[in-house]
């Protein structure tokens, strides 16, 4: 449009010039009141032609001329008033929100920045938790220091010979029944051994302890041949007899919160009838106040299993490897055994016989001298050795006896 502009005044240049050199010199004053008004007609139409292109281009910026084609350039210089308040704003600076990737890089899940409620009271849900846990423990160690138990281990360990293995059984039974005063059942323990080995000394040493402990009604020491005799016809009242005096000390245990003892010696002397009511104690039901007591029962039933799995491999073999076949011993006897834990003492071997020795004649007042001790453990009848040990067929049975003679 500039070009055409420039062309239109060219134009009007030359046209002007050749109209002044086709007039006639003589009319000067006409001609310069014709060209001044020349001169204001062309200014006036350069004035036009300038304001209806200054219309036009407003127009097409703002797309309202009809006809025009439409703006697609960007605009490069923008005045907007919102842009420039939103410009003076501070900018808020956008927190970043954590990811967590799973192992297989597909799952994404968003972790919270701020702290939720809930984990204060996770805290202090997991802070009463840990007092109660700390709570019972100390409870536990209560029950375990009332019944003296580390007491009882010094005791069974220096008195009982040669039977480490069901000693230490006994004592992890008796530690995990006595931490507690709440039970499903009664604890039942089955000592079985042969002749000699130890099993009316270690219950005599278990009534002791626990009667010094619990006192004399919350323990009961049963002997079959001297509570119920063969001789006696009354079998059912041995039976009835035997149940009351459990009833009066369990209940009397319940109210003292006392776990009583019960060692029935000579089971294999037992009748029928006292051990089917040692089976309903036994498996009494939860709402019966038989279920915090301790049984343990002594017998010589199924010892030749046991003497024969200990000699049958003296490298390895061990009192404890014949429970299966003993307990399958058993409960042809009497369906009592099957309720009860099984705990078999092996045969005492000659080094245990000289520790028996010593220790009776200790008691007695004797002086342990020691080739007197070797002359009365050669009296002593033995196994044909195996292995390199020896084991004696009766045991510690005979060393009171001959300690008595001398």
């Amino acid at each position: 449009m500039v070009q055409e502009q420039m062309t239109y005044e060219e134009w009007g240049s030359s046209g002007e010039e050749q109209q002044e050199e086709m007039r006639p010199e003589g009319n000067v004053s006409l001609l310069g009141v014709s060209s001044t008004l020349r001169a204001v007609v062309r200014i006036k139409q350069k004035y036009q032609a300038l304001k209806k292109r200054r219309q036009a281009m407003t127009l097409l910026a703002s797309g309202q001329l009809l006809g025009a084609p439409a703006r697609t350039s960007p605009k490069i210089f923008t005045f907007d008033t919102s842009a420039s308040a939103m410009s003076s704003q501070p900018l808020r600076k956008k927190r970043k929100k954590r990811t967590v990737l799973f192992p297989n890089r597909r799952r994404k899940a968003l972790v919270p920045t701020e702290l939720s409620h809930a984990r204060f009271c996770l805290y202090l849900l997991s802070a009463i938790l840990f007092l109660q846990v700390y709570n019972a423990i100390e409870n536990l160690d209560d029950h375990v220091i009332r019944y003296d138990l580390d007491g009882l281990e010094k005791t069974l360990r220096r008195e009982v010979f040669g039977q480490h293995g069901a000693v230490e059984a006994l004592l992890w039974h008796l530690r995990d029944f006595l931490s507690t005063y709440v039970h499903n059942r009664p604890l039942a323990l089955s000592l079985h051994g042969p002749s000699g080995v130890g099993k009316s000394h270690l219950g005599r040493l278990l009534t002791g302890h626990f009667r010094s402990v619990l006192g004399e009604p919350l323990v009961l020491q049963y002997f079959a041949l001297h509570q119920c005799p063969p001789e006696d016809a009354d079998a059912t009242g041995c039976a009835r007899r035997l149940v009351s005096a459990v009833a009066h000390a369990a209940e009397l245990g319940n109210k003292e919160e006392k776990i009583p003892l019960f060692v029935l010696d000579e089971a294999e002397q037992m009748r029928p009838e006292v051990l089917d009511a040692l089976l309903e104690l036994v498996d009494s039901p939860p709402a019966n106040h038989f279920l915090n007591t301790v049984f343990v029962l002594l017998g010589d039933l199924g010892h030749e299993l046991i003497a024969e799995q200990v000699l049958r491999n003296t490298s390895v073999g061990q009192p404890a490897d014949a429970a299966p076949a003993l307990r399958r011993h058993l409960e042809s006897h009497h369906p009592l055994w099957a309720r009860l834990h099984l705990l078999p003492l092996g045969l005492l071997e000659k080094r245990d016989v000289v520790r028996c020795f010593m220790d009776e004649m200790s008691r007695e007042g004797f002086y342990p001298n020691r080739e007197h001790v070797e002359r009365l453990v050669a009296e002593i009848h033995y196994y044909p050795a195996m292995g390199g040990r020896e084991y004696s067929v009766t045991g510690c049975k005979q060393v009171v006896a001959k300690v008595n003679l001398l």
